[in-house]
């Protein structure tokens, strides 16, 4: 039975990441935006208050939340800033893979660290010419007795300059696609790991971006997280758990753009009225609405199946490209609201319109989404409906009837135009497409 009713300590969660939304990152964000740096300090808070690495198992030391909670977490951290909630929730991209790890020892010796104090951890899969095709990693991993040695060079990497961890994917063999994936744990001050300048972006300025480059790094044996032909599917397994939460950004900053739309049109006037009053707002603000309460609610499926072990691949992709792609309707649609007021950086909206335009991008751009559910709906939906050369269609004749089907004992459909015929055998040839006997299908 269905039940979209939080619990009590879900409600509270919800609440206290609000509080400190409000408190803690919203009078930071435009300044931090402005002078694109990501403050250290707020981050650190996130995770003593018990934001950021939330979702730890709690036989590593963790608190053990589900993706439920993570989205809720999510949502009110980027309602603030987008920007500054992607540098804290990126703990839990970059941890996935090693939650996911069959490699029990590592784990032992990382999560309760990141557990218990303050570490950031990054995921790098991403590379200069190598984004969402996950396939087509070049960065070589070459095996040496038990170890490895790294070599090459991951971009577009959220908070590569100030992690202490990450998680890495590279390759044995370039030629072989995703069967020479494997993943790593490395330790930022390794030697041979070099970190790139900062790079500069239209949005999401508070969140550290840099690329991360690796010369004859040597992994240790116990810090290979999936082996050689094993880090693509480990990929995926986390993509599917963290695409539900991307959602999440989206909805928060939709809802936020939403809200600010709704007081700027309650005090704005045009012809001695408040712009709220006219139809033409009014429905701006109950698409926007109708919007955020859709992907919230996308979202949560998601992440719900997840949490109970169904397999989220297809859900997850669903959510994210709708969610992602509706929050930048939304606040397309409040920047409109505000007319020119929102165009300038004296309101909200301008950062939300810049933060949010990545969510379409990062962890699978939207056209990736849509060829995850294309290939899904192709190949693996079960349709109800039957197959079009079956479906009794009858025009001619009353099923209801009590004649039907007394001296009729075949019913026949026509596979290219459709048309019925009811007869011992296939007519010759069609009446209506003439395509001849071999056309029709008996039907019940």
């Amino acid at each position: 039975m269905l039940n979209f009713t939080l619990t009590a300590e879900q409600e509270k969660l919800r609440q206290k990441a609000r509080e400190f939304a409000l408190k803690e990152i919203l009078p930071v964000a435009s300044y931090y935006d402005e002078t694109d740096a990501t403050p250290l300090p707020v981050l650190r808070k996130a995770f003593e208050t018990g934001i950021m690495s939330s979702d730890i198992p709690k036989e590593y030391g963790g608190k053990g939340y589900g993706l439920i909670e993570s989205a809720l977490l999510t949502e009110e951290i980027a309602a603030a800033c987008p920007g500054l909630a992607t540098s804290i929730f990126d703990n839990s991209l970059g941890m996935e893979p090693l939650i996911l790890s069959r490699n029990e020892e590592v784990k032992k010796k990382y999560l309760p660290k990141i557990a218990n104090e303050f570490k950031l951890v990054c995921f790098a899969t991403s590379e200069p010419m190598m984004g969402s095709d996950v396939s087509g990693i070049q960065c070589r991993a070459q095996q040496d007795g038990d170890d490895f040695i790294l070599n090459g060079t991951k971009y577009w990497i959220t908070n590569g300059g100030i992690a202490d961890y990450m998680t890495v994917f590279a390759t044995v063999d370039p030629t072989s696609a995703h069967e020479g994936i494997c993943t790593f744990l490395i330790e930022k001050d390794w030697e041979g790991v070099s970190v790139g300048k900062k790079i500069p972006k239209l949005g999401q300025r508070c969140s550290n971006t840099t690329a991360l480059h690796f010369n004859n790094v040597r992994v240790p044996k116990e810090n290979v997280l999936a082996p050689p032909g094993k880090g693509f599917v480990l990929a995926m397994k986390t993509f599917s758990r963290t695409r539900p939460i991307i959602g999440s950004f989206g909805v928060g900053a939709a809802r936020s753009a939403m809200e600010y739309a709704i007081d700027y049109a309650k005090r704005r006037k045009a012809f001695s009225m408040t712009i709220a009053s006219y139809q033409a707002i009014q429905f701006k603000l109950a698409e926007m609405y109708q919007k955020v309460e859709t992907s919230r609610l996308l979202t949560w499926k998601a992440a719900w199946e997840a949490d109970n072990g169904i397999d989220p691949t297809i859900d997850a992709s669903i959510a994210k490209f709708y969610a992602t792609e509706s929050a930048l309707e939304v606040v397309n649609d409040a920047m409109q609201i505000f007319a020119g007021y929102g165009y300038t950086k004296m309101f909200p909206v301008e950062k939300l319109f810049r933060d949010t335009r990545l969510l379409r991008i990062y962890e699978g751009t939207s056209e990736m989404q849509r060829i995850i559910v294309a290939s899904y709906l192709l190949t693996g939906y079960k349709p109800v409906m039957p197959a079009l050369e079956d479906l009794p269609v009858h025009r001619n004749m009353d099923p209801l009837s009590e004649g039907f089907g007394k001296g009729v004992k075949k019913t026949w459909r026509c596979r290219i135009c459709g048309h019925v015929h009811y007869g011992d055998e296939a007519p010759e040839h069609c009446p209506y497409c003439f395509f001849p006997a071999t056309a029709f299908k008996e039907i019940n």
